[in-house]
């Protein structure tokens, strides 16, 4: 509608005219998104994400006025509830074959997902991967976003079977090669003299490639983890692969969130080798749980895990994440990433404390930017996980409270002392982290809940 041309008898044209000027900064606003395909420096209102999301849903062919559908998939929906939900999407995102091509009936759901990789693929260069050449959002967790990525590359090598996987204790890790049909090769992560943390074995990564060579499909390594787990040596693991000519996958779950682990990434295809890099979209961009950021330094390669995708996928996770950038804005991302920076400080010297006044001991993880482990010592807890429980009771969630000497079995693979990430015991611990949207009071109301238990269960002794 042209608004301009109103009858002065339903309003007079100055206040028409003022009414008009608001409206030409949103158009701007939204002209400026579809040109230049970046993250807006301020976050966007509610009401103007909105206003964009409708325009792009009303492109979509399901949303015409006029549209008679006679195919097998019209994207109908049934319950209203579920059509306002998604604002009217339905088509979902790609064509069979490939997520990234576009759908002739899904104009707008196209725009929302090429739009989407663009916004993420600008937030990872403002993170720091400037080398990063293209991105895009997979409606899929983070363990079967990695399965997808080990399939691509079965066909550039065929005769590929192994994966030289540097041991995390976290299942949908080690599931991930197990499911796309490939042979785990577990290196254990070792302790350095005098260090707390836990280390990427190099002298065994190379001892493994001289040995299965060309069997070899990939590197799998990891930034972020649990403590006292460190982040791998991703630039040494890199130059590893670059040399010996082995694809190099990375599982940087929550890393996107941290600056330091950020560089890792840019530092390792900067003198060696990465192929992918996959993160979740729930850990790093705080949306519900279903969606991960496949991304690399070669256009082709993410290219063809997009490829290796069978038919559509759904489009909720672009939507969610779409609607979470333009709300944040880079400012506002960038602006979480440093508070959680601080946040993680203020954990630390809290935890510190703690240790002191309880004689435990806070492992010194240089490598982990995100979580903290607090070592037991025997006079604390009997039952150690048990204390994770009573955590858990008293509204503290996401603590993991890890004893040695458990046995896993996953897949027909054994894992000893399955959560601490080696075969070597140590004593009990806690970890905590302080990950993007944490807030001081989330840390206050941890410190006051652990101090009061552990000094229940000291004066029980």
């Amino acid at each position: 509608m042209d608004f301009t041309k109103i009858s002065e008898k339903l309003i007079p044209s100055n206040y028409l005219k003022l009414a008009l000027e608001s409206q030409k900064v949103k158009e701007r606003q939204i002209k400026e998104l579809l040109e230049k395909r970046k993250l807006p420096e301020d976050g966007w209102s509610d009401e103007l994400i909105e206003l964009v999301v409708q325009q792009l849903a009303a492109l979509d062919s399901n949303n015409f006025s006029h549209n008679a559908g006679l195919g097998e998939r019209e994207a109908r929906i049934a319950c209203n509830l579920v059509a306002k939900r998604h604002y009217g999407f339905g088509h979902g995102i790609g064509r069979s074959g490939d997520l990234l091509e576009a759908q002739p009936k899904a104009v707008g759901s196209t725009i929302l997902s090429q739009l989407t990789n663009a916004l993420l693929l600008d937030l990872i260069h403002a993170m720091g991967i400037t080398s990063c050449k293209a991105c895009f959002l997979l409606p899929m967790a983070t363990g079967m976003s990695l399965t997808l990525c080990f399939l691509s590359l079965r066909k550039l090598r065929p005769k590929g079977k192994y994966i030289l996987w540097s041991r995390i204790d976290q299942k949908s890790c080690f599931k991930s090669m197990t499911a796309a049909g490939f042979t785990p090769i577990v290196i254990n992560t070792k302790r350095r003299e005098n260090q707390d943390g836990l280390c990427t074995n190099l002298e065994e990564f190379e001892k493994k490639i001289l040995e299965l060579k060309e069997d070899i499909l990939c590197i799998m390594s990891t930034t972020s983890c649990f403590a006292p787990r460190n982040c791998d040596d991703i630039t040494k693991l890199a130059e590893l692969a670059k040399q010996h000519d082995i694809p190099h996958i990375v599982n940087n779950a929550y890393g996107l969130q941290s600056t330091y682990l950020c560089h890792q990434l840019q530092q390792g295809q900067r003198t060696g080798r990465i192929d992918l890099f996959v993160q979740s979209t729930d850990k790093n961009l705080m949306v519900p749980v279903g969606g991960a950021i496949v991304a690399g330094f070669n256009e082709a390669i993410v290219h063809n895990v997009a490829k290796t995708y069978a038919g559509r996928a759904s489009s909720s996770q672009s939507l969610d994440v779409f609607m979470t950038l333009l709300s944040l804005g880079k400012k506002g991302y960038i602006e979480l990433c440093k508070e959680r920076k601080q946040l993680f400080n203020e954990l630390k010297e809290n935890m510190q404390t703690i240790a002191e006044k309880y004689n435990c001991q806070l492992l010194e993880t240089k490598g982990n930017p995100i979580s903290l482990a607090l070592c037991f010592q025997e006079w604390c807890v009997d039952q150690p996980t048990k204390l994770g429980s009573m955590l858990y009771t008293r509204g503290i969630s996401g603590t993991r409270v890890v004893a040695p000497g458990s046995l896993k079995a996953i897949d027909g693979y054994e894992f000893k002392n399955w959560g601490t990430h080696e075969d070597l015991e140590r004593s009990s611990y806690l970890t905590a982290a302080a990950s993007i949207g944490i807030t001081s009071k989330d840390i206050s109301i941890f410190i006051k809940k652990l101090s009061e238990l552990l000094e229940s269960l000291k004066t029980n002794k």
